[in-house]
């Protein structure tokens, strides 16, 4: 079987960042994969099923009520490794692109006060697992280690 193209770039070279991971064509759309790289891989500890699933409420929801990318937004969720984020966009976009977008929606949870959006027996099937210290923790440490700081060497894979 031939490797899927996420499984072909060197984890032990992956450093945090923000990275196109695939672009696919659905009719005559571009959908823009990205790789929102939090941990390092295979380096730092990953983050916890809580953590996760906290930033992934508020990013889903921030993302889907953003003014200028509601429409485009296909999906936000977790990598299976914990150690980032998925994001799937309409249209044909560079990681630098979306820098702005992204540290809108970390600042957003960084700063995060009340319930998680969603987070009821009602509105989630695992809703008591979900951790807003640690997930705005994460976010904070993202912004300030990634988004704030940026470079090439956060917006490309390694070679």
């Amino acid at each position: 079987m031939k490797p899927i193209a996420s499984f072909t770039i060197d984890h032990t070279r992956l450093l945090p960042g923000v990275y196109v991971s695939r672009k696919d064509k659905v009719g005559g759309e571009v959908i823009t994969t990205f790789d929102i790289r939090m941990t390092r891989p295979n380096y730092e500890p990953v983050m916890m099923p809580g953590d996760i699933h906290g930033i992934e409420h508020l990013g889903a929801t921030y993302l889907r009520n953003h003014r200028d990318y509601e429409d485009k937004i296909i999906y936000f969720g977790p990598m299976g490794c914990r150690t980032g984020f998925y994001l799937l966009l309409a249209g044909d976009y560079k990681s630098a692109d979306i820098v702005p977008l992204l540290t809108e929606m970390f600042e957003f949870i960084r700063d995060y006060e009340g319930e998680i959006p969603g987070a009821t027996p009602e509105g989630c099937g695992n809703y008591s697992d979900m951790d807003l210290n640690l997930a705005k923790f994460y976010a904070g440490r993202y912004l300030n280690n990634v988004l704030y700081v940026i470079d090439d060497n956060m917006l490309n894979y390694p070679s």
